[in-house]
Protein backbone atom coordinates (compact mmCIF):
# COMPACT_ATOMS: atom_id res chain seq x y z
CA UNK A 1 0.00 0.00 0.00
CA UNK A 2 1.48 3.37 -1.03
CA UNK A 3 0.85 6.01 1.60
CA UNK A 4 1.78 9.41 0.53
CA UNK A 5 2.02 12.43 3.25
CA UNK A 6 1.69 15.70 1.54
CA UNK A 7 2.88 18.37 4.05
CA UNK A 8 5.07 16.84 6.90
CA UNK A 9 6.42 20.07 8.05
CA UNK A 10 2.61 21.19 9.35
CA UNK A 11 3.50 18.41 11.96
CA UNK A 12 6.62 19.04 13.22
CA UNK A 13 10.72 17.48 12.22
CA UNK A 14 10.08 16.42 16.19
CA UNK A 15 7.57 14.12 15.11
CA UNK A 16 8.43 10.37 14.71
CA UNK A 17 6.78 9.31 11.82
CA UNK A 18 7.65 5.73 12.04
CA UNK A 19 4.33 4.10 13.14
CA UNK A 20 3.42 5.13 9.47
CA UNK A 21 6.25 3.49 7.69
CA UNK A 22 5.17 0.17 8.96
CA UNK A 23 1.86 0.65 7.57
CA UNK A 24 3.04 0.86 3.64
CA UNK A 25 5.45 2.29 1.31
CA UNK A 26 5.47 5.91 2.97
CA UNK A 27 6.48 9.10 0.49
CA UNK A 28 6.89 11.99 2.44
CA UNK A 29 6.38 15.68 0.95
CA UNK A 30 7.80 18.55 3.44
CA UNK A 31 5.18 20.94 1.72
CA UNK A 32 3.20 20.49 -1.40
CA UNK A 33 1.72 23.06 -3.81
CA UNK A 34 -1.42 22.88 -5.37
CA UNK A 35 -0.28 22.33 -8.86
CA UNK A 36 1.87 19.55 -7.29
CA UNK A 37 -0.80 17.71 -6.00
CA UNK A 38 -1.68 15.49 -8.56
CA UNK A 39 1.95 13.86 -9.86
CA UNK A 40 2.31 13.36 -5.99
CA UNK A 41 -0.58 11.34 -5.08
CA UNK A 42 -1.81 9.50 -8.48
CA UNK A 43 -0.88 6.48 -7.68
CA UNK A 44 -1.71 6.67 -3.82
CA UNK A 45 -3.58 4.39 -1.79
CA UNK A 46 -3.77 6.36 1.18
CA UNK A 47 -3.03 10.11 1.28
CA UNK A 48 -2.36 12.00 4.50
CA UNK A 49 -2.87 16.07 4.24
CA UNK A 50 -3.22 18.87 6.97
CA UNK A 51 -3.98 21.72 4.72
CA UNK A 52 -3.34 20.50 1.35
CA UNK A 53 -6.15 20.83 -1.06
CA UNK A 54 -7.86 18.11 -2.51
CA UNK A 55 -10.72 18.42 -5.10
CA UNK A 56 -13.00 17.28 -7.29
CA UNK A 57 -9.80 18.10 -10.27
CA UNK A 58 -7.05 16.22 -7.99
CA UNK A 59 -9.49 13.50 -7.09
CA UNK A 60 -11.28 12.61 -10.67
CA UNK A 61 -7.68 11.50 -11.53
CA UNK A 62 -6.50 9.55 -8.64
CA UNK A 63 -8.00 5.65 -9.19
CA UNK A 64 -6.39 3.94 -6.82
CA UNK A 65 -7.26 6.68 -3.53
CA UNK A 66 -9.16 4.93 -1.37
CA UNK A 67 -8.61 6.81 1.79
CA UNK A 68 -7.90 10.41 2.37
CA UNK A 69 -6.36 11.13 6.39
CA UNK A 70 -7.14 14.64 7.48
CA UNK A 71 -4.29 15.34 10.07
CA UNK A 72 -6.44 17.82 11.44
CA UNK A 73 -10.25 18.40 13.13
CA UNK A 74 -11.31 20.53 10.22
CA UNK A 75 -12.23 19.02 7.21
CA UNK A 76 -12.95 22.12 4.61
CA UNK A 77 -9.81 21.21 2.81
CA UNK A 78 -11.18 18.32 1.20
CA UNK A 79 -14.30 17.94 -1.63
CA UNK A 80 -15.63 15.07 0.97
CA UNK A 81 -19.24 15.00 -0.76
CA UNK A 82 -17.17 13.93 -4.00
CA UNK A 83 -15.10 12.12 -2.29
CA UNK A 84 -18.18 10.28 -1.24
CA UNK A 85 -18.99 9.47 -5.29
CA UNK A 86 -15.63 7.85 -5.72
CA UNK A 87 -15.89 5.52 -2.85
CA UNK A 88 -12.72 7.70 -1.26
CA UNK A 89 -12.86 7.42 2.54
CA UNK A 90 -12.38 10.77 4.41
CA UNK A 91 -11.80 10.26 8.29
CA UNK A 92 -10.07 13.31 10.30
CA UNK A 93 -9.09 13.32 13.77
CA UNK A 94 -11.23 14.82 16.93
CA UNK A 95 -10.17 16.21 20.32
CA UNK A 96 -6.76 16.08 20.00
CA UNK A 97 -5.85 19.46 20.81
CA UNK A 98 -8.09 20.50 23.10
CA UNK A 99 -5.74 20.67 26.02
CA UNK A 100 -3.22 22.73 23.88
CA UNK A 101 -5.66 25.26 22.88
CA UNK A 102 -6.92 25.88 25.87
CA UNK A 103 -3.59 26.58 27.26
CA UNK A 104 -2.63 28.78 24.48
CA UNK A 105 -5.82 30.92 25.16
CA UNK A 106 -5.18 31.09 29.01
CA UNK A 107 -1.36 31.95 27.77
CA UNK A 108 -2.70 34.82 25.47
CA UNK A 109 -5.13 36.39 27.75
CA UNK A 110 -2.08 36.18 30.51
CA UNK A 111 0.23 38.44 28.41
CA UNK A 112 -2.37 41.05 27.18
CA UNK A 113 -4.10 41.61 30.89
CA UNK A 114 -0.77 41.60 32.88
CA UNK A 115 0.62 43.76 29.93
CA UNK A 116 3.54 41.54 29.55
CA UNK A 117 5.06 43.17 26.32
CA UNK A 118 5.62 45.78 28.99
CA UNK A 119 7.58 44.85 31.72
CA UNK A 120 10.48 42.97 30.38
CA UNK A 121 11.38 46.25 28.85
CA UNK A 122 11.55 47.80 32.07
CA UNK A 123 14.02 45.79 33.56
CA UNK A 124 16.44 45.12 30.47
CA UNK A 125 16.26 48.78 29.53
CA UNK A 126 17.27 50.16 32.93
CA UNK A 127 14.07 51.80 33.41
CA UNK A 128 13.85 49.75 36.50
CA UNK A 129 16.96 50.26 38.13
CA UNK A 130 16.14 54.33 37.46
CA UNK A 131 13.11 54.45 38.97
CA UNK A 132 14.79 53.94 42.56
CA UNK A 133 11.85 51.91 43.75
CA UNK A 134 10.82 48.02 44.22
CA UNK A 135 7.95 48.04 42.20
CA UNK A 136 6.56 49.73 38.69
CA UNK A 137 2.57 49.81 38.46
CA UNK A 138 2.58 52.38 35.66
CA UNK A 139 1.01 49.27 33.58
CA UNK A 140 -2.09 48.31 35.89
CA UNK A 141 -3.38 45.15 35.71
CA UNK A 142 -6.37 43.19 36.69
CA UNK A 143 -7.36 39.98 37.53
CA UNK A 144 -9.68 37.77 36.39
CA UNK A 145 -12.07 37.11 39.60
CA UNK A 146 -15.40 38.74 39.00
CA UNK A 147 -14.86 39.68 35.37
CA UNK A 148 -17.46 38.93 32.88
CA UNK A 149 -16.08 36.38 30.45
CA UNK A 150 -17.86 35.63 27.40
CA UNK A 151 -17.37 32.44 24.69
CA UNK A 152 -18.54 32.29 21.33
CA UNK A 153 -18.58 28.53 20.91
CA UNK A 154 -19.42 26.38 23.44
CA UNK A 155 -18.02 23.41 21.81
CA UNK A 156 -15.90 21.04 23.55
CA UNK A 157 -12.84 23.65 23.83
CA UNK A 158 -15.00 26.48 24.87
CA UNK A 159 -16.24 24.34 27.65
CA UNK A 160 -12.95 23.76 29.19
CA UNK A 161 -12.13 27.36 28.80
CA UNK A 162 -15.33 27.73 30.70
CA UNK A 163 -14.69 25.46 33.31
CA UNK A 164 -11.29 26.92 33.70
CA UNK A 165 -12.21 30.37 33.89
CA UNK A 166 -15.14 29.64 36.04
CA UNK A 167 -12.20 27.98 38.61
CA UNK A 168 -10.26 31.77 38.62
CA UNK A 169 -13.65 33.48 39.39
CA UNK A 170 -14.61 34.57 36.04
CA UNK A 171 -18.47 34.74 35.30
CA UNK A 172 -19.14 32.62 32.65
CA UNK A 173 -21.89 33.57 29.59
CA UNK A 174 -21.81 32.19 26.23
CA UNK A 175 -23.13 32.55 22.43
CA UNK A 176 -24.35 30.07 20.47
CA UNK A 177 -23.15 30.54 16.88
CA UNK A 178 -25.66 28.01 15.37
CA UNK A 179 -28.10 28.64 17.68
CA UNK A 180 -28.82 25.13 18.64
CA UNK A 181 -26.56 24.66 21.45
CA UNK A 182 -28.36 25.48 24.54
CA UNK A 183 -28.11 22.87 26.81
CA UNK A 184 -25.37 24.03 29.80
CA UNK A 185 -24.57 25.42 33.08
CA UNK A 186 -24.11 28.86 31.88
CA UNK A 187 -26.33 31.51 30.54
CA UNK A 188 -26.90 31.88 27.18
CA UNK A 189 -26.78 35.36 25.78
CA UNK A 190 -27.57 37.10 22.38
CA UNK A 191 -24.18 38.46 20.65
CA UNK A 192 -24.74 41.95 20.70
CA UNK A 193 -25.48 41.17 24.57
CA UNK A 194 -22.10 39.37 25.17
CA UNK A 195 -19.83 41.76 23.70
CA UNK A 196 -21.38 44.45 25.25
CA UNK A 197 -21.22 43.12 28.72
CA UNK A 198 -17.78 41.10 28.47
CA UNK A 199 -14.46 41.92 29.64
CA UNK A 200 -12.94 38.86 28.12
CA UNK A 201 -13.93 37.40 25.08
CA UNK A 202 -12.93 33.98 23.70
CA UNK A 203 -13.58 32.80 19.96
CA UNK A 204 -13.64 28.46 19.76
CA UNK A 205 -16.43 28.12 16.90
CA UNK A 206 -15.54 26.95 13.25
CA UNK A 207 -15.82 29.22 9.99
CA UNK A 208 -18.90 28.68 8.08
CA UNK A 209 -21.66 30.69 6.83
CA UNK A 210 -23.34 31.42 10.36
CA UNK A 211 -19.92 32.82 12.06
CA UNK A 212 -18.37 33.76 8.35
CA UNK A 213 -17.31 38.04 10.05
CA UNK A 214 -19.69 37.34 12.79
CA UNK A 215 -17.29 40.11 14.16
CA UNK A 216 -17.33 43.23 12.66
CA UNK A 217 -17.09 47.14 12.00
CA UNK A 218 -21.06 47.46 13.29
CA UNK A 219 -20.36 45.29 16.74
CA UNK A 220 -16.85 45.71 17.52
CA UNK A 221 -17.76 49.11 19.02
CA UNK A 222 -19.67 47.25 21.08
CA UNK A 223 -16.89 46.29 23.22
CA UNK A 224 -15.96 47.77 26.98
CA UNK A 225 -13.02 49.43 27.70
CA UNK A 226 -10.31 47.53 28.09
CA UNK A 227 -12.06 44.15 27.00
CA UNK A 228 -9.59 41.41 25.73
CA UNK A 229 -10.69 39.61 22.43
CA UNK A 230 -9.16 36.55 22.15
CA UNK A 231 -9.69 34.31 18.81
CA UNK A 232 -8.52 30.42 18.76
CA UNK A 233 -11.00 29.52 15.93
CA UNK A 234 -11.06 30.31 12.61
CA UNK A 235 -9.43 33.17 11.24
CA UNK A 236 -12.36 34.54 8.84
CA UNK A 237 -14.97 35.30 12.18
CA UNK A 238 -13.55 38.57 12.56
CA UNK A 239 -12.91 40.91 10.25
CA UNK A 240 -9.60 41.90 10.22
CA UNK A 241 -9.52 45.75 9.16
CA UNK A 242 -12.83 46.22 10.89
CA UNK A 243 -10.72 45.05 13.54
CA UNK A 244 -7.44 47.22 13.22
CA UNK A 245 -9.22 50.17 13.08
CA UNK A 246 -10.99 49.77 16.28
CA UNK A 247 -8.07 49.25 17.88
CA UNK A 248 -6.19 52.43 16.83
CA UNK A 249 -10.01 53.99 17.64
CA UNK A 250 -9.94 52.51 21.55
CA UNK A 251 -8.99 51.17 24.03
CA UNK A 252 -9.43 47.04 23.89
CA UNK A 253 -6.97 44.67 23.30
CA UNK A 254 -6.74 41.71 21.00
CA UNK A 255 -5.01 38.25 20.59
CA UNK A 256 -5.18 36.61 17.57
CA UNK A 257 -3.97 32.64 17.02
CA UNK A 258 -5.82 32.45 13.89
CA UNK A 259 -6.02 34.56 10.68
CA UNK A 260 -8.06 34.79 7.15
CA UNK A 261 -4.97 34.46 5.09
CA UNK A 262 -2.08 32.13 7.03
CA UNK A 263 1.03 33.20 6.47
CA UNK A 264 0.16 36.93 7.18
CA UNK A 265 0.95 39.26 4.31
CA UNK A 266 3.00 42.00 4.89
CA UNK A 267 0.56 44.60 4.00
CA UNK A 268 -2.09 43.54 6.47
CA UNK A 269 -3.93 46.49 8.25
CA UNK A 270 -3.32 44.51 11.71
CA UNK A 271 0.91 45.13 10.84
CA UNK A 272 0.24 48.74 10.60
CA UNK A 273 -1.51 49.79 13.75
CA UNK A 274 -0.42 52.41 15.96
CA UNK A 275 -1.04 50.84 19.09
CA UNK A 276 0.47 47.30 18.95
CA UNK A 277 0.72 46.91 21.81
CA UNK A 278 -2.99 46.48 22.12
CA UNK A 279 -2.61 43.32 19.68
CA UNK A 280 -0.94 40.03 20.35
CA UNK A 281 -1.08 37.38 17.29
CA UNK A 282 0.54 33.99 17.46
CA UNK A 283 1.26 32.11 14.04
CA UNK A 284 -1.58 29.33 14.46
CA UNK A 285 0.01 27.43 16.84
CA UNK A 286 -2.66 26.87 19.39
CA UNK A 287 -2.84 23.40 18.11
CA UNK A 288 0.99 22.23 18.61
CA UNK A 289 1.76 21.03 21.79
CA UNK A 290 4.60 18.28 21.37
CA UNK A 291 1.40 16.17 23.25
CA UNK A 292 -1.24 17.39 20.71
CA UNK A 293 0.60 16.14 17.84
CA UNK A 294 1.19 13.46 18.83
CA UNK A 295 -2.03 12.49 19.84
CA UNK A 296 -2.79 13.65 15.94
CA UNK A 297 -0.38 11.32 14.84
CA UNK A 298 -1.51 8.06 16.57
CA UNK A 299 -5.08 8.94 15.64
CA UNK A 300 -4.31 8.85 11.81
CA UNK A 301 -1.93 5.96 12.11
CA UNK A 302 -5.62 4.25 14.14
CA UNK A 303 -7.41 5.55 11.16
CA UNK A 304 -5.53 4.00 8.61
CA UNK A 305 -5.20 0.50 10.43
CA UNK A 306 -8.67 0.66 10.80
CA UNK A 307 -9.03 1.17 6.96
CA UNK A 308 -6.47 -2.04 6.37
Amino acid sequence: MKIVLLDAKTLGEDLDLSALKELGELEIYQTTAYNETLERIQEADVVITNKVVLDQAIMSHTPRLKLICIAATGMNNVDVEFAATQNIIVKNVAGYSTNSVVQHTFAMLFYLLQQMSYYPQVAFNGAWHGSKIFTDISKPFYEISGKQWGIIGLGAIGQEVAKIASAFGADVVYYSTSGKNCDHDYPKVELNELLSMCDIISIHAPLNDQTQYLLNAHNLTLLKPNAILLNLGRGGIIHEGDLAMILDQKEIYAGLDVLEKEPIEPTHPLLKIRKNERLLITPHIAWTSKEARAKLLKGVVNNIKTFI
